[in-house]
């Protein structure tokens, strides 16, 4: 996993690959998409509310969510490349019978 511990409402993700190759054409790097999906790897404890509460967090280690295709900082830990971004940047949760269309043909 990771060393990176987030703070309050942030969150640790790990980029999927986007795909090199469409059918028998491979795609130049500048013509890609960033990819926007990722696999949670840390979540912090939380965003304080105004009442002085901690509001639990939407998303848990684990999760694939979706977000927004420049969202983020990215990061490098131990030679990993990592997304740090704020819970509400995030898009949503993808269901795990939608994690892998590939498998649904």
């Amino acid at each position: 996993m990771t060393k990176l511990k987030p703070l309050h409402d942030n969150v640790v993700i790990r980029q999927s690959t986007a795909e090199e190759k469409v059918g028998s054409i491979i795609v130049p790097d500048n013509a890609k998409d960033k990819p926007t999906r990722g696999e949670v790897l840390a979540v912090g404890s939380g965003r304080w509310t105004e009442l002085g509460e901690r509001a639990a967090m939407a998303v848990k280690v684990g999760d694939v969510v979706v977000y927004s295709q420049y969202a983020g900082i990215k990061v490098k830990v131990d030679g990993e490349e990592v997304v740090v971004l704020h819970e509400t940047e995030i898009l949503g949760v993808m269901e795990p019978c939608c994690r892998f269309p590939a498998a649904r043909r």
